[in-house]
């Protein structure tokens, strides 16, 4: 697998004091160890403040130009300007997504480990691994490596997007 060298305690705390995340436990182990060398760097301050901003901007984008609005985020507004401030309302209410590989995404809380990780394209929001070994095994080995389980972990708003994508 392509992996390179983890980051240190001091520098994860670094991290995530700079970013406002809490990696789950997990998470800290594996970037402890190593990381991904198409992961994100979290010492390059603006793609991280970039890929941070990316799951809201690419919904933002599909409920001005695609017209998403899942029936459970209630009534359709008529103006896009409140559909888009309803919309940021709501995201900030969910879980953060710590960027882990391009659009690839790891759940903040709950801060336990086992986090699906989710592929996030706007509405296009899919589990891409039901926990961080998981993905990474599907990410650098193939899709489709081990079959699905029947169940995996809910995270609020970002997984009632998936469920509108099955």
């Amino acid at each position: 697998m392509p992996w390179t060298t983890g980051y240190t305690q001091a520098q994860l705390e670094q991290i995530q004091v700079k970013f406002d995340f809490i990696f789950p436990p997990d998470l800290v182990d594996l970037l402890k160890e190593k990381r991904p060398t198409k992961g994100h760097d979290w010492f390059d301050e603006a793609a991280i403040k970039s890929a941070v901003a990316w799951p809201l901007e690419s919904l933002l984008f599909d409920v001005k130009v695609n017209q998403l609005w899942l029936p459970t985020w209630g009534e359709r507004p008529e103006k896009p300007e409140i559909r888009s401030e309803l919309l940021r309302e709501m995201v900030s209410l969910a879980p953060k997504l710590i960027p882990l590989v391009g659009h690839r995404f790891l759940p903040e809380t709950p801060s336990e480990e086992d986090n699906p990780v989710f592929s996030v394209y706007g509405s296009d929001t899919i589990y891409y691994g039901t926990n961080l070994n998981d993905y990474f095994k599907r990410e650098f080995e193939g899709w489709n490596v081990t079959p699905w389980p029947g169940q995996t972990k809910r995270i609020p708003f970002w997984s009632e997007l998936e469920e509108n994508n099955r």
